[in-house]
């Protein structure tokens, strides 16, 4: 089993898109059993909620569901446990990497490094800006997915 998580600053926006994008491609290419997500917060705003309707909305025009997804705080027990951890943006980065044990460390990537064809490197937080930023969130982790899940099954599977 290959375990992946995905995390942003609150877990309500980036990474439960992220998660919930993912989690379509993989059930797509029927590698559900091989293949386990999660997602998760550097910080614990919001634990316990489920993801902003905007972010709901937005993946569900393109029919991902991450209504059931819950909001949780990243975990030390978390670098152990998965084989990837990837930040949406350079600060995440940062904060998970102050706390993620050395022997870890390769598991800890920017998630956009699975999509250099776009040219960026963070996926950014569209929290406090209108409905377009989800479609760009959407846009970037659908690129960033198919890449990740390509080198899964190439390197994994």
């Amino acid at each position: 089993m290959v375990r992946v998580l995905f995390v942003c600053m609150g877990n309500i926006c980036r990474s439960p898109t992220a998660q919930g994008m993912f989690e379509s491609l993989v059930e797509k290419e029927g590698l559900i059993d091989h293949v386990n997500t999660d997602s998760a917060g550097t910080h614990a705003y919001h634990i316990g909620e489920g993801p902003d309707p905007r972010a709901t909305n937005s993946a569900a025009r393109r029919g991902i569901d991450i209504s059931q997804q819950h909001a949780r705080k990243v975990r030390p027990s978390d670098f152990e446990r998965f084989d990837y951890v990837l930040a949406m943006d350079e600060d995440n980065y940062g904060l998970l990497a102050a706390i993620c044990p050395a022997e870890h460390r390769l598991k800890l990537e920017l998630f956009l490094s699975y999509a250099k064809q776009l040219g960026v490197t963070e996926v950014p937080d569209p929290y406090y800006g209108g409905d377009n930023g989800f479609e760009q969130v959407l846009d970037l982790v659908e690129a960033a997915s198919m890449g990740l899940l390509k080198t899964i099954k190439q390197t994994h599977l």
